[in-house]
């Protein structure tokens, strides 16, 4: 098995979609070393906090000396324009940009030779719903990160991200214009990232880095205008 004795990083691991990718890589051998605020088998903490990710390393590293995969999953909506404030704006990117970085920065001496980092954006990073702008915002830095950081360890790292559109966390079975409006005619589920994931880290992958790949059914490539697949516009 190709993940066997890996060690597989993975923020925001306990719910929904890095829940799903923690799952994956047990299922393929990998060690999964997990931070969350809620409670799981491994680290309990907030990755806003510079401490926090500090004492998160030092502990992975004592237990395994290194690092093959790292998955940059958590973040936090705060609102937007209307509603979030100077600290939490702040907040959310700390959550999904700043820790993205420095977990980055404080496993650089411990990646593997073929080490892959798997960042967790949005298709927010392309387009929005109003009042979402701390979530949109951190999602777009990461998504523009993802390729700084490809070539800044080109040679040494292989950095990608992967932008889902909507999944439904707890596998609900939708029809109508909801089903409709995705080209694949369904919503996403966890298991549809899980899987990308895990390939971006394989060695099939070994020839892609710096790259954003949508996972959304199609959606954000559907025009929906009044009366189109089963949607409407209530005046």
């Amino acid at each position: 098995m190709e993940f066997e004795g890996k060690v597989a990083v993975i923020t925001g691991g306990v719910h929904g979609i890095g829940k799903a990718i923690a799952q994956a890589f047990i299922r393929e051998g990998a060690t999964v070393c997990i931070i969350d605020r809620e409670e799981n088998p491994y680290f309990i903490g907030d990755i806003g906090d510079r401490e926090t990710l500090e004492a998160f390393v030092k502990k992975v590293i004592d237990q395994h000396g290194k690092v093959d995969y790292l998955i940059n999953n958590a973040m936090i909506s705060m609102g937007g324009i209307n509603a979030c404030g100077y600290g939490a704006f702040d907040y959310a990117l700390r959550i999904g940009v700043v820790a993205p970085y420095y977990l980055t920065k404080l496993f650089l001496s411990y990646f593997t030779p073929e080490a892959a980092i798997v960042n967790i954006s949005s298709t927010r990073d392309r387009m929005s719903q109003p009042n979402t702008e701390s979530y949109t915002a951190a999602k777009g830095a990461l998504s523009s990160m993802t390729h700084a950081l490809a070539i800044s360890l080109g040679g040494r790292v292989r950095v990608n991200s992967i932008s889902p559109g909507w999944i439904d966390t707890a596998y609900t079975t939708y029809d109508g214009g909801d089903a409709e409006q995705h080209p694949v005619k369904r919503v996403g589920n966890p298991s549809d990232i899980a899987e990308m994931a895990l390939f971006l880290c394989s060695k099939k992958a070994g020839f892609i880095t710096g790259e954003n790949i949508c996972i959304d059914g199609g959606m954000s490539r559907q025009m929906v205008y009044h009366n189109d697949y089963g949607w409407s516009l209530d005046k």
